[in-house]
């Protein structure tokens, strides 16, 4: 009964894990669809040079190194949508309107000018379901030196819902508890 206790232990301690370091990833698109922000994108003005004074503006649960993130596009060979980071605890999303504007985060244009630190990603994916996965390093863009953060940037497409990594978590936990209450329960008969 020990051992199984300590196994239930185990599982437990695994799946708190894997939900911690699934929360360490923010993803956003398009769409104002976030997952680990502060609620969905909304638009906003953007502060930094060149700013627009409608962008697609998410907030962070920290305030992250100003700079830019160009992703670029290798079919095209040019970065047509542009990550900012303010440094303010916002993170803003230009997204290029060159099949026309059908997501709140598309702009007439990238912003006028750029943070003199940028740094350029190459977007992944088929056209339709495109973006690039970050994790800025210290000094780059969207950088907190507090917590190692990662991004996924969804350029076409939307932000997938909660990955079956947290429907698993939730079940082994389900598990877990009732591994727990049956031990508990041979116990005291």
């Amino acid at each position: 009964m020990k051992q199984l206790k300590e196994t239930s232990l185990i599982i437990a301690a695994l799946v708190c894990f894997a939900v911690s370091a699934r929360a360490d990833v923010i993803a956003i698109d398009e769409h104002g669809n976030g997952f680990g922000t502060l609620g969905p994108g909304f638009l906003a003005p953007d502060p930094g040079p060149g700013g627009l004074p409608l962008v697609l503006t998410y907030l962070l649960p920290f305030a992250g190194v100003q700079g830019d993130v160009l992703l670029f596009d290798p079919a095209i060979g040019t970065f047509l949508d542009v990550l900012r980071f303010n440094g303010n605890g916002t993170v803003l999303f230009y997204s290029d309107n060159i099949d026309g504007v059908d997501a709140i985060g598309d702009t007439v244009s990238p912003p006028g000018a750029f943070y003199a630190n940028t740094i350029t990603i190459n977007e992944v994916g088929p056209e339709g379901a495109n973006g690039a996965f970050y994790t800025p390093g210290p000094g780059q863009p969207g950088f907190d030196p507090a917590a190692a953060h990662s991004f996924n940037f969804v350029s076409d497409g939307t932000v997938p819902e909660p990955s079956a990594v947290v429907l698993l978590a939730t079940v082994f936990m389900l598990l877990a508890v009732v591994i727990h209450r049956r031990v508990r329960v041979s116990r005291a008969a």
